[in-house]
């Protein structure tokens, strides 16, 4: 056994730059030691190891951020400025259709946070690459304490609270130009959040942007057989995400789970948003993630498919490869053509 995870380690380094093997190294240890085989969590050593940064009202590099709370909901707000106060939206420099990206960030539903450092970084790259972008991220509640659907619901309530807001629209009259964004769990998020808001309301959105989204099945498909263990994730891993995030009596062919499986509701007809799915080769589930495209593009949506064979997971979370910049081009591409 230890000669095999030498060998898987050996692998993985060869195709990620070594700070970011390093970086998804540690956070795998640190994940083994958080989930227990009873199916509970040790939050507060997660809370212990997760490394967090504060809001900065002053603003780093021409980006600042506050935090607000909508009811018990924490949300992170980050727009190009270069003064200590919240910017005056109807400057010159917002009077073009301007972007507000939603996003959820990962760590299968169970890990992270809005203010973690490593999704703070992103949520910066994000203003930057698609400036003058705001970005909100979303503090979800977490599995195992808060099940299905209570990431869903703060998603939910989050998409609400901005549509809503007069400051984030270019004139009263005018829809705010919504991107719902994340990656891996933060993926699944804004699937199903847009998924509501096509199904229940009159929220119009600009675009989904979803990055190694989890999904997955009952079954097993040729990447999670080919690729277990070998490239940071294991079958073993993602099996315990989610039966700690589904209800207790659901298996892996939930709609949460599997969108376009065979307990889930058809979305043709639906005005599901235009979506950008970003996929990783070295990615165990990345046929889900296929699938799911597939999945979109057979209910008659429009869908890009981004693939990138050679990256793993967390390829986007530094950027010192080319598929990280490849993928924010893309990233600033979609937004930009979006924007109504």
């Amino acid at each position: 056994m230890a000669g095999s995870e030498e060998i898987n380690a050996n692998e993985s380094k060869m195709v990620v730059p070594l700070t970011t093997w390093i970086l998804i190294s540690n956070f795998k240890l640190a994940y083994n030691l958080l989930r227990r085989p009873d199916g509970t969590f040790d939050r507060h050593l997660a809370e212990f190891l997760d490394r967090r940064v504060p809001a900065n009202s002053t603003p780093i590099n021409g980006i600042a951020s506050f935090d607000i709370l909508v009811s018990s909901l924490l949300l992170r707000l980050y727009f190009p400025s270069d003064t200590p106060t919240l910017p005056d939206f109807s400057s010159p420099l917002f009077h073009h259709p301007f972007p507000v990206i939603l996003f959820f960030h990962g760590g299968s539903f169970a890990h992270s946070s809005a203010n973690s450092a490593i999704y703070d970084s992103l949520c910066r790259r994000l203003v930057h690459h698609c400036s003058p972008a705001v970005v909100i991220s979303v503090n979800y509640r977490r599995s195992p304490e808060h099940r299905y659907p209570c990431a869903y619901d703060d998603g939910w309530a989050a998409l609400q609270w901005a549509y809503n807001q007069p400051f984030l629209r270019n004139s009263p009259n005018s829809n705010p130009n919504i991107f719902l964004s994340g990656d891996s769990s933060g993926g699944n998020i804004a699937h199903h959040v847009a998924l509501r808001a096509a199904a229940t309301s009159n929220i119009i959105l600009s675009g989904n942007i979803l990055l190694n989204p989890m999904f997955g099945g009952q079954c097993r498909t040729p990447s999670e057989l080919k690729l277990d263990g070998k490239f940071f994730v294991t079958l073993k891993d993602r099996d315990w995400y989610w039966k700690a995030f589904l209800p207790f009596d659901a298996d892996r062919d939930h709609p949460a789970c599997n969108p376009f499986g065979p307990k889930s509701v058809p979305i043709s007809g639906l005005p599901f948003p235009k979506s950008l799915v970003i996929v990783a080769g070295l990615d165990l589930t990345h046929d889900w993630q296929l699938r799911y495209v597939h999945g979109l593009k057979e209910g008659g949506h429009d869908v890009k498919l981004v693939f990138r064979e050679s990256a793993t997971i967390g390829f986007y979370l530094l950027p010192n490869n080319d598929h990280c910049h490849v993928v924010m081009d893309e990233i600033r591409n979609f937004v930009s053509s979006n924007c109504h």
